[in-house]
C-alpha cells in the first residue's frame, strides 16, 4: 500500500473515531433498553447491525466488559456472551490490521524496544500468550492489539486466543446484563459467583513471572 494512500486512509480513520466519539454515535451501546428496542424493531438485521457497532465500539477502546453486560441484557446470557466475544474479537481483528497495514513502521520505529520485547514474547505460542492476556486481570485490550498488528505474530493464533480469552469475562457481565434484564436474582448471583472467582484465577495466574512478563509486554504504564 502506497505511503500517500495509507496516511489517507489513516486520516480517514481517525477522524472517524473522533466523530464517534465526540458526537455519541455509539453511546446507544451504553444502554441495555435502546439496543433491546432495536434488536426487537429490526431483527436479524439489527442483529447484524449491533454486532458490527460492537466491534468498532470495542476496537477504538471502549470496555467489552460493557458490551457483554448490555447484550446480556438483551439478548439473554448465552446469546449476549457469543455476540459479545464475536463483537470484541472483529474489533480486535480490526485493530490489528490497522496497525499492521497502517502504522507498523511508524510504530515500530517510535517503540522499538516494547516491539522487540514484545516478538521475543509472543512469537512461539502466540495462541496460549495471547490467551494468557486475555484472561489476565491487567494490560491494555486495544493496546494489545495495536502491537500485535506492528509485531511479527500471526494473525490466526492472534484472533482465536483473543476470542477465546474473551469469553469467560464476558460470559460473566452477560448473565449479570441477562438477570437484571430478567429479574433473575439466580443469574446475578452466579454472575457475582464467577466474577469473584475468575478475579482470583487472574490474580493467581498473574503472580507467575511468566505472565507478568507478558502482561507488562501490553501494560500502558510499562
Amino acid at each position: 500500500m502506497g505511503s500517500p494512500f495509507r496516511w489517507l486512509l489513516f486520516g480517514v480513520l481517525t477522524l472517524s473515531a473522533y466523530l464517534a466519539i465526540h458526537y455519541g454515535w455509539l453511546d446507544f451501546l451504553a444502554d441495555e433498553n435502546q439496543v433491546a428496542n432495536y434488536l426487537k424493531s429490526h431483527g436479524k438485521t439489527g442483529l447484524l447491525v449491533i454486532t458490527l457497532a460492537g466491534a468498532v465500539f470495542t476496537g477504538i477502546g471502549a470496555p467489552r466488559q460493557l458490551l457483554a453486560f448490555v447484550f446480556g441484557f438483551s439478548m439473554g446470557a448465552v446469546n449476549g456472551t457469543l455476540l459479545s466475544s464475536i463483537a470484541a474479537a472483529l474489533g480486535a481483528a480490526g485493530s490489528f490490521y490497522t496497525a499492521r497495514l497502517l502504522l507498523q513502521t511508524s510504530l515500530a520505529q517510535r517503540f522499538d524496544h516494547r516491539m522487540r520485547q514484545f516478538d521475543t514474547l509472543f512469537r512461539e505460542q502466540t495462541f496460549v500468550k495471547i490467551l494468557m492476556v486475555r484472561l489476565l486481570p491487567v494490560g491494555s485490550n486495544l493496546l494489545t492489539n495495536l502491537v500485535s498488528g506492528c509485531s511479527r505474530i500471526h494473525f490466526g493464533p492472534f484472533l482465536a486466543g483473543s476470542f477465546l480469552g474473551y469469553v469467560p469475562q464476558m460470559l460473566v457481565f452477560a448473565l449479570a446484563g441477562a438477570g437484571i434484564g430478567s429479574a433473575d436474582h439466580y443469574e446475578v448471583l452466579v454472575s457475582a459467583v464467577l466474577f469473584v472467582a475468575a478475579s482470583l484465577l487472574g490474580a493467581l495466574l498473574y503472580k507467575s513471572h511468566r505472565a507478568r512478563n507478558l502482561a507488562n509486554s501490553v501494560s500502558d504504564t510499562h
